[in-house]
């Protein structure tokens, strides 16, 4: 009887977190179809025969604020971050699974230490990094900076699942003559791909839904906006057009939430794949 009531407590909460979580999203997606004064005067409300695309449309079309050049520059962001965080993580999350001295779970430690600082602590020391390096409002600047923010969740995941592959493959690619880094890129890098896949989804997601570090790092000066950034600057061009603001919202989060729930079984699996390997 206690087992029964726990879980239908357990179904009860979740029921009620995800009522809490969609509700937001239903407005969202509701008042992106609406006009202004529908949005003010029943935003709950659902009437299919007064929707329309025209403020969706509007929004894509909109000369203040370009919303394809947009998501071009989140995706080359995205592409940049992801890339050079698997260059950077991938060898020497190799070499601290590898290692059998104190100073690599030392190194082990420093990485998975950022998992626990705050990024906006961050933020006044990188500003005054970047401006010593002229890099301040740059896009290697704002790439770098990205980058180092996904370095101790690539650790954390790469080593770990470095760690479940046997050691003799790397003997034997050394008994044929193949260096620490070919042995890397030949051998393990292609058997971690479900790791990969799970970091670049991460990743991508962390990169397309963040707002303060592109909104400081590359502020308003540089022209460059991405999506989030975008939207934000779509509230202050249209602080009172509601039929405006709920497109834009619609257009920054509907790709990373279509992303999200078609690669969720990728994040899964590859989390899961390297507790169950080997």
């Amino acid at each position: 009887m206690s087992r029964r009531i726990f879980r239908w407590s357990g179904a009860g909460l979740l029921a009620l977190f995800a009522v809490v979580m969609l509700v937001p999203l239903y407005l969202v997606v509701v008042n992106a179809f609406k006009p202004a004064s529908a949005i003010r005067q029943h935003p709950f409300a659902l009437d299919l025969g007064g929707l329309s695309t025209a403020y969706l449309r509007a929004a894509m079309s909109s000369p203040d604020y370009n919303v394809v050049r947009a998501f071009g520059v989140t995706v080359l962001f995205v592409v940049l971050v992801n890339a050079l965080s698997l260059l950077l993580a991938g060898p020497a999350a190799y070499v601290i699974a590898r290692g059998t001295r104190a100073w690599h779970k030392v190194l082990l430690l420093v990485f998975l230490a950022g998992l626990f600082i705050p990024g906006q602590v961050l933020v006044i020391p990188v500003i005054y990094v970047l401006r010593y390096l002229g890099l301040m409002g740059t896009i290697p600047g704002f790439v770098l900076y990205e980058t180092t923010l996904t370095l101790p969740l690539s650790m954390f995941l790469y080593v770990g699942y470095i760690r479940s592959i046997p050691r003799e493959l790397d003997e034997a690619a050394q008994i044929d003559g193949a260096g620490r880094l070919r042995t890397f890129w030949q051998i393990v890098f292609p058997l971690m791909r479900p790791i990969v896949v799970t970091a670049v989804i991460l990743h991508t997601i962390g990169v397309w839904t963040d707002f303060v570090n592109p909104q400081i790092v590359l502020g308003p000066s540089s022209g460059l906006y991405t999506v989030m950034t975008g939207v934000y600057a779509a509230i202050g061009l249209h602080t009172t057009d509601l039929s405006v603001l709920y497109p834009t919202l619609l257009l920054a989060i509907a790709p990373v939430l279509i992303f999200f729930v078609i690669m969720q079984r990728k994040i899964v699996g590859g989390l899961t794949a390297g507790a169950t390997k080997g």
